[in-house]
């Protein structure tokens, strides 16, 4: 974790902000709705055009409690806060691997397909890839238009009227 901090120390808030979209392995679309802020907030801070808003920051700390806040904003320390609890004789002897943490969302997704497709497996290097439905294409029949008359203006203000002969 040593050399983790001293890359992080470096870099910034928004780079940070795309490490935690990475680590919970979300698209930023995805990222963007599961904070309930825009994907154009999103877009701006990654591109550099905006910085991060305090409410960009509560929102990843609401839905990621884990999250150090410090780490997040300043790059100090590790990126997710170890809770401390009593622990047994038996977790002090074995050795501790530090695991991300699993997300919860409050309510399923107010958007239901009958027939959704699965999203691929999270793939390294895949940002920005849309996994929704194509769209529904749908024919509808109309009578096809007919032209009912024809004008051609001229440059001495005079035009001449042309009308199709009726079939």
């Amino acid at each position: 974790m040593g050399n983790f901090a001293l890359i992080s120390n470096v870099m910034e808030t928004k780079d940070r902000i795309r490490m935690i979209m990475e680590s919970q392995h979300m698209t930023q679309q995805v990222f963007a709705d599961f904070l309930q802020q825009s994907p154009a907030t999103l877009s701006s801070i990654f591109n550099g055009r905006t910085r991060p808003t305090l409410n960009v920051v509560d929102a990843i700390k609401a839905k990621i409690p884990d999250i150090s806040i410090e780490w997040l904003l300043y790059g100090s320390g590790d990126m997710y806060v170890s809770h401390s609890t009593d622990s047994s004789a038996a977790d002090e002897a074995s050795p501790t691997v530090e695991s991300e943490p699993m997300l919860q969302f409050d309510a399923p997704s107010p958007v239901s397909h009958q027939n959704a497709v699965q999203a691929p497996p999270y793939q390294p290097g895949m940002r920005n890839v849309r996994y929704d439905n194509p769209p529904e294409v749908r024919i509808v029949e109309h009578e096809p238009r007919k032209v009912t008359e024809i004008r051609v203006y001229y440059d001495d203000q005079t035009y001449e009227t042309f009308v199709p002969a009726k079939k």
